[in-house]
């Protein structure tokens, strides 16, 4: 119905009698099952499904005639859950300006009249507010979407990262979940940076309350991206394309526990690894010779002694008082290996960095170094881990280190 040879050709209006629901399974990494379904709109073409999505993202395309085969993709996926007895949800994907339309216009919204015209418990039903250049009133986008609220569906935003679905949107809104397309940020991102990005979607969910959802997912690599993210839900070809019937909620419960057991293993491999570095920098530190730094240059000769025991993962050192207040100069290493000597950073005041103060309260009385999380370095763009050491005469010693799975694999 859509190989136009004419790729400018509107599409064509699908033949109604055709139009049919499909599903795509939504796995939760907890229950490590299919929790729900996302319904996309097809057309039976033959014993093939065909997609609809060119018919609704083409903007050609008269609306009405949108809303209308939207309606009967709607009810014919709440007519199939209304026969489903295992606790299924339904994700349903719905325009802002559709919603906003019908609501206006009619005073009332068809998902929640096929709920009752079905006898359908609201909270199976996530309603996906999808990405679209949505220009009428958000407070009036809000009224409508607390009314879905209301009725005790949940709400998602879809396409997290893209136009509609900026920060601002996602406060107003306040959905219960955050879905991510894994390719988002693949498609605009010049350097691993758009990991750093997926991950404060993460941190973002938590903050408001909401889960994640990673979809997009089309290999063991991306799941693993997605775990290491911070998924709590995932989707994608990797599980199953749309299908028009539902599976056995059990069906992707073998690969997910191989997935998240291969993950704890990589995590606790990590944490051995940064252990050893910790603790072997707590011994070159022991076997050093004690100095008042009452100058940033007596702190400079402290470090300038260091360096020759540093592995060649360490790419910067530097001392500061445990007021925040650097009182060395920094001891950058280049990519040839040679140490240089940055004194512009003498009296900087890291006091401000959000893990300055809770390190500094870890470290307080014991004789250890710990190691910060992953983090992108801004100077370099490289994937980096700090360890932090207290030294005496109230100094703290900071050491970053590149962090890649070949520096994992040395020998501790």
């Amino acid at each position: 119905m859509y190989n136009h040879t004419n790729l400018n050709a509107i599409p064509a209006m699908p033949e109604v009698e055709r139009v049919a629901a499909c599903y795509q399974p939504i796995v939760a990494l907890d229950t490590r099952r299919i929790v729900g379904y996302e319904v996309l709109g097809r057309e039976r073409i033959g014993e093939n499904y065909q997609t609809l999505g060119p018919f609704f993202a083409d903007s050609r395309v008269d609306v009405n005639d949108q809303l209308r085969i939207d309606r009967l993709v709607r009810e014919d996926a709440l007519a199939k859950l209304a026969q489903t007895p295992e606790p299924t949800k339904l994700f349903i994907n719905l325009r802002p300006s559709w919603m906003y339309k019908m609501y206006h216009e009619t005073g009332e919204l068809l998902t929640l009249r096929l709920l009752d015209k079905y006898r359908i418990d609201p909270t199976r039903i996530v309603v996906e507010v999808t990405e679209e250049a949505f220009r009428g009133s958000m407070k009036a986008l809000r009224e409508v979407i607390d009314v879905y609220r209301k009725y005790g569906c949940q709400i998602a935003i879809d396409d997290v990262g893209s136009g509609f679905s900026n920060a601002d949107r996602i406060a107003q809104i306040g959905p219960s979940l955050l879905k991510v397309d894994i390719h988002l940020m693949k498609k605009s991102a010049v350097h691993a940076g758009y990991l750093g990005v997926l991950r404060s979607f993460s941190t973002l969910a938590e903050q408001i309350g909401a889960s994640l959802l990673i979809e997009g997912i089309e290999t063991k690599q991306e799941l693993q991206r997605a775990i290491e993210i911070g998924a709590r839900y995932v989707q994608g070809f990797l599980f199953s394309r749309a299908e028009p019937d539902f599976r056995v909620s059990g069906d992707f419960s073998d690969l997910i526990e191989e997935e998240l057991e291969e993950h704890r293993n990589k995590l606790v491999s990590a944490q051995q690894y940064w252990r050893g570095q910790a603790n072997r920098l707590v011994r070159l530190v022991s076997g050093m010779p004690g100095m008042p730094f009452q100058s940033p240059q007596a702190a400079d000769e402290y470090i300038e002694q260091m360096l020759p025991g540093l592995r060649d993962n360490c790419v910067r050192v530097y001392l500061c008082r445990d007021n925040g207040i650097q009182i060395s100069s920094n001891f950058f290493r280049a990519d040839k290996g040679v140490w240089s000597k940055q004194t512009d950073y003498r009296g900087a005041n890291w006091s401000w960095r959000p893990y300055f103060i809770s390190n500094l309260l870890i470290l307080e009385g014991r004789s250890e170094a710990i190691v910060s999380c992953t983090y992108t370095d801004l100077d370099t763009q490289r994937r980096m881990r700090t360890l932090t050491a207290h030294i005496g005469e109230g100094c703290v010693l900071f050491i970053d280190m590149i962090d890649t799975e070949d520096a994992q694999m040395a020998i501790i």
